[in-house]
Formats: C-alpha cells, structure tokens, sequence
C-alpha cells in the first residue's frame, strides 16, 4: 500500500531534512581511513573499534530494506560469535527470520564503504531510488546485541542510523540476547496470523519449552547435562530458559562470567573445543564428566553453535560429538519417524542431509549406507540452507556445530492432515510436529540444538556412548596455508576440486590414491591471503601426511617452490 501524496514542496523539504540528518550522524561517525568493509555471511566482522561507522550505515540500510518491503521488520544483530572479546560485527535479518537477502549484501558493502559524508549522501540516494524505496513508507526495526564489551557504544552508532528518518522508523531494542533468538523475535514479528509464537524472548522459552515437554512426555527427568556458555549471552539465555523449563532436563552452566574482561571464548566454547579436539580447562578441572555416562556440550559466544562430548568410560579419553554426528543422529531419527508415520508411502517424504567438503567422510558413507540421500554444496551457511529447502525435511549442520532442521510447507501440511493409521503413526505425527516447533528453522539455535539432542536420544534411549557408536570418524587434518595470491585458486564440485591453477589438481589426485581410505581439497580462504587445506585418511599419521604432501603442492602451485 503507498502512503498518501505529498505536495513537491513539502517533500522536498523533508529530503532536505533527511540528507542534513545523515549527513549529522556520518559525521558524527565517520569512516576510517585505509580500512576496507566486506558484508559476507556473518555480516560485518572486524575489530570493534574499526566499527562505529558501521553500525551508522547499517541503520540507514536497515531502515532502507524495511521501507521497500512495505514496513515488515528487520533484525539487527550486534555480535561476533566466536571470534575474540576485542571483535564485534553486525548482520541484518530478513523478515522470514532468515539471512539478509544476499542481493543487498553489495549495498551495505557500497554504504559502510563510501570515504567521504558527500559520498555516502550520493550513495544512499542513488541507492533508494535504484531500489524504487519510498522513504515516505514506514519502517520496523527489532535489534539485539551480545556481551561484549564494546556493545553498547556501537548499538548508539546503530540507534543514530534509524534516528535520522524520525517518527516513520518504530524500533524495539531486545538488549542482550542470544542471535538465535533475534532471528526467531523477527520472524515471529512478521508472522500475522500469530501461529509462529510471541515476539517476545518470552514467547521463545515458551514455544521451546512446550514442543520439547510434549517430546518427552513421562521420560523425564533426564540425565543430567553440562553446557559450556563460552562467558557469552548463552549463558544469560541459558539460565531464563530454565526457569521457564523446570526441572524436566537438569542442566548445570558452566563458563558463565559475561561479565569478566577477556572471559569471552576464551579457552573455551564449541569453536575451542572443534578445533583443540579436547576439553575446555575449566571443565576438564571441574571433573564434571568422570562419573560414567556424563555428556556434555559447549555453545559459542552467541549460542547459534553447539557440540557435544563426553569421556570413553574404560579409556578416560575425550570424544566429540560434532555437527557431523548431530546430522547423522537427527537424520537417521526424523527418517524413522516419517516411516513409523506412513508418510515416506502416502506423501512420499524425504528426509535428506546438506554437508560440506569439510564433512567427514564416514559420516557421508554412514549415511548414504542407509538411504538418507546427502548433498554437498560450498562452505557457507547461505548454501546449506538453501539446499535444505529442496528437500521435505532437510538437515544440515556444518562440523562446527552450525546447523538446523528445515520441514517445507508440504511437510508441515502432510503432517497436518495425514490420518493415521494405528496408535503408533498417529505419535509418529504428533513428534514430528513438535520436533517442528522445537527447532529453530531460521538459523542454527544452540539452545534449540540442545534440545533437539536431548528428545533424541532420550527417544533412543542412548546416552553419548550409543549415539556416538553408530561410526567411527576418519582422522583429520586441516592446515592453513600462506599464499603470495589466493585468487589463483579457483575451486569447483562444492569445493571438492581445484580447477586452477591447471595440474594441481591432477597432484592432489595422486597423492590421496597414495593413503588408505585418502580425501583432500584445497579452499582459498574469503577473506585472507591463504588457501585452507583439509585432509583425512584412516590413521592419523596418514591424515598428516597427505596434509603436509598437499601443503606442498599448493605452494608449489602457487610459484613458492
């Protein structure tokens, strides 16, 4: 609907007052010299103090995007997950709840680029009248930060963005809260018929807690679970979902002093724990995990990341359940439910897994062993998702603990008026319709994960021994790689190949078919001048060694040999 005609007069005016605004608040918070911007898929990402100018850029790119969708709101979120305490950054959310629109990513690029106040006016006009904004509409804003200490400066350079509109910019200000939930407040936000849950962090412990209660019906209580908060907003959101919850699942935070300096990710949390294979000291001193049966799992610093651990019971050494293993068991579970419902007969529903090349192979072998189809796409999380959707039910989590269940609207209507045919279907439905609620389809959601885990195995009866028993990971190794020129390197297949520079390849092919069980690809990295080189064979003095022999390739690839 468009907003009622103004006189030319008057209108003018009014963009007069606008560009003086903008014009106030970038000089307020001008850009930094010799400092390039680049909105990928976590949004920005750099040193906070690289940043105000920013965040200024992005409120008006916020505004921009809700006005041109007719006033839906826009999430804005304020965090840098698992990077160091002294990094922030800032990412916008779609109205569906999900990743900005990748076609606007060049625009915030464009705007948090522009080096002069002139030069972001000629920007920010140019760009509302290429994208046909009506300024005059309204616009709807809901943002969220994390605790890192340099948040709430750079939350006032974002207020100023949407301040310069004046009263057709409504904004609500969840505080300090977990990216997940910011995800979930916009989506519901804009979902009018009520049904997705309240907009509230409220309504979100309330949908969470009820699908997961109906999951586990007369199971509880649970085992007890230790959860590694990282020190960051998880352990905040952690804590408020408990009290919602009760004593169903009984859940211990560890990690939780977000108010401590240095505290954030360090030695500790999912991307610790991923990538040290170990661990966390506190929890290793806390000896949480030396009773038997003891799981536990570690969130990143904004609680859209999880992996799970526990101690072998005979050996005493550390095993990681990673997305790799949260895919496969979710998987392998939703397939049966679909069969115990009748639906893989009557509605033909697939349930299909998203990996990456940095999947471990026995996982993709597991799964296609027993028919859950997978597909491989490039690393990032806009690929997964995407491919997700092509599927009734798609499961995707990357090694790192990023991931989520999407269920399509044909899913969730086959659900819906499926008839059963016995007790047995008629549960089968009634658990994937909560699973459906449970999970956060927007974006990955360590709450939600955990969760999910939980009703799992609590459905499987298993502990972390079990779960983890279904296969054995490949060795592994992944190397980073200085080089004079990334570029170079160009990959194709998902990642899997190397299409130039011409022959590498052909090497790299050589050298797997020299290791028992050998895979190895090389990815240029999206940010710095280096290739990442990931390799897995079935010892692991095996896996380092195709890493080393690949390392070499590329630099003799790259002209430093």
């Amino acid at each position: 609907m468009s907003s009622p005609t103004k006189s030319p007069t008057k209108a003018a005016h009014e963009h007069a007052l606008l560009l003086n605004s903008i014009a106030e608040g970038a000089n307020e918070y001008p850009k930094p010299e010799h400092v390039n911007y680049t909105y990928g898929t976590a949004g920005f990402r750099t040193l906070a103090t690289k940043l105000p100018s920013v965040l200024f850029r992005v409120g008006l790119l916020a505004v921009l995007r809700s006005k041109r969708l007719e006033g839906a709101t826009i999430g804005v979120m304020v965090t840098a997950s698992h990077n160091p305490e002294p990094d922030n950054g800032v990412k916008l959310v779609d109205p569906s709840g999900e990743m900005l629109d990748p076609t606007w990513e060049a625009h915030a690029t464009a705007l948090s680029n522009c080096p002069t106040t002139q030069s972001l006016i000629s920007t920010f006009t140019t760009l509302a009248t290429h994208l046909r904004v009506d300024l005059h509409q309204p616009a709807n804003i809901v943002y969220a930060y994390d605790t890192r200490p340099s948040g709430p400066e750079l939350i006032k350079a974002l207020e100023k963005g949407f301040e310069v509109f004046g009263e057709s910019v409504k904004t609500v200000n969840l505080g300090i809260t977990t990216t997940p939930i910011l995800h979930y407040v916009t989506k519901a936000t804009n979902d009018k018929t009520g049904e997705y849950g309240k907009p509230t962090k409220e309504g979100y412990n309330q949908k969470m807690a009820g699908a997961f209660k109906t999951l586990i019906g007369n199971r509880g209580p649970l085992a007890s679970l230790y959860v590694d908060c990282a020190n960051g907003v998880g352990a905040i959101a952690l804590q408020e979902f408990i009290s919602t919850l009760g004593d169903i699942l009984p859940v211990h935070p560890l990690n939780t002093s977000t108010s401590e300096k240095g505290a954030l990710n360090h030695m500790c949390g999912a991307d610790f724990v991923k990538t040290k294979q170990a661990l966390p000291p506190s929890v290793q001193s806390s000896n949480v995990l030396s009773k038997a049966g003891t799981r536990a799992c570690s969130f990143d610093g904004d609680a859209d990341r999880i992996v799970y651990y526990y101690l072998h019971e005979t050996k005493g050494t550390f095993r990681l359940l990673d997305g790799d293993k949260i895919a496969v068991m979710v998987a392998m579970f939703l397939g049966d439910l679909v069969v115990k419902a009748k639906l893989d007969e009557e509605h033909k529903l697939q349930v299909g897994v998203v990996q990456t090349a940095y999947a471990n192979g026995s996982s993709t072998k597991y799964l296609t062993s027993r028919n859950i189809p997978v597909t491989c796409v490039p690393t990032g999380v806009k690929h997964l998702h995407h491919a997700a959707h092509r599927y009734d039910i798609g499961v995707y989590f990357e090694a790192n603990g990023h991931g989520t269940v999407l269920f399509s609207d044909g899913a969730i209507k086959a659900l819906k008026t499926a008839s059963p045919q016995s007790p047995d279907s008629a549960n089968a439905i009634k658990n994937l319709l909560a699973f459906s609620e449970l999970i956060n389809q927007a974006v990955g959601d360590a709450l939600s994960d955990m969760l999910l885990v939980e009703a799992v195995l609590a459905h499987r009866g298993w502990g972390a021994p079990e779960w983890d028993a279904g296969y054995e990971d490949l060795p592994n190794r992944l190397v980073k790689v200085e080089v004079p020129d990334r570029s170079i390197f160009v990959a194709t297949d998902a990642e899997r190949r190397l299409q130039y520079p011409q022959g590498l390849q052909e090497k790299i092919d050589e050298a797997m078919r020299k290791y028992d069980m050998g895979r190895s690809f090389v990815r240029p990295s999206g940010t710095e001048d280096c290739v990442r080189v990931y390799a897995e064979a079935k010892t692991t003095a095996e896996a380092d060694s195709l890493a080393f022999a690949v390392t070499d390739l590329v630099k003799w690839g790259s002209g430093q040999t």
